[in-house]
């Protein structure tokens, strides 16, 4: 089975099929997300890692010299390129194709007043948007997607915060958008809502920048915290896909692939 396991609960399902007596390659998007997934309890399992970027190309390549199987795609709720790449290559090769997303939070469930609460469709949205809301922009993001509000147009007279992986390669990335040290907050997560609370209110924010990415990604301690705060919270809304097979647990990935 082919796994693109990027995150998190990507990472959880793959030690689960490894647990069930799959072999797996599990596909990750940097040499850290394999640190992690080699540190993972995977010992004595049929388990190979792969860092290295695939377009659907070279995904397809990659599964006829491998004979993969399967696909499950794992990856990030947000990672557009990534679920249309592999759907494609699914297609192209005629393998199995099953999507594991994880739950949408639900953003009215966590106290934020509704007129604090802004629902966008784009980064360049949330970046004109946080500029209407005030001058410290919390940035909760990740790296991937900084530039868009360092150079948004809209900012340039405010300050952001970028919270991020405490990589030398996404710091220097920040760096080099011009977020000063001092504006940088490279922690590695889960972060709880009294953690979110003290630092919205250690760097002075007036607004937090968020994807929907479940509580999984964190997103209901993000808005608990931004409502005890009184904080207005800019939410980048989930893009839609139009995936042919879903599940929403690792009991269910592993149901489809056993039928297979």
């Amino acid at each position: 089975m082919f796994v693109f396991a990027g995150t998190a609960d990507g990472r959880a399902l793959v030690a689960a099929l490894l647990a069930h007596g799959f072999s797996v390659t599990a596909s990750v998007v940097s040499r850290y997300g394999a640190e992690l997934l080699a540190a993972a309890e995977t010992a004595g399992h049929d388990l190979v890692i792969n860092d290295e970027p695939l377009d659907e190309a070279a995904f397809v390549a990659y599964a006829r010299d491998h004979a993969i199987a399967a696909i499950v795609d794992a990856s990030h709720p947000y990672a557009v390129n990534v679920s249309q790449n592999a759907m494609a290559a699914a297609k192209a090769l005629g393998l199995p194709y099953v999507r594991y997303e994880r739950d949408l939070t639900e953003l009215t469930s966590q106290g934020l007043a509704a007129e604090k609460l802004h629902v966008v469709h784009s980064y360049d949205e949330a970046a004109e948007t946080a500029a209407q809301c005030g001058d410290v922009i919390f940035l909760t993001t990740g790296s991937r997607n900084l530039k868009a509000f360092a150079t948004a147009p809209a900012l340039a007279e405010k300050t952001l915060i970028a919270r991020v992986l405490p990589t030398p390669e996404v710091i220097a990335e920040c760096i080099a958008l011009g977020i000063a040290p001092g504006q940088i907050v490279a922690l590695q997560g889960p972060f709880s809502t009294a953690l979110n609370r003290e630092l919205f209110l250690r760097y002075g924010a007036d607004v937090v920048v968020t994807k929907n990415s479940g509580s999984v990604g964190g997103t209901d301690t993000k808005l608990a915290a931004a409502a005890e705060l009184g904080l207005d919270v800019v939410v980048i809304d989930r893009p839609v896909l139009q995936y042919p097979k879903v599940a929403r647990t690792s009991e269910e990935v592993e149901r489809f692939l056993s039928l297979r």
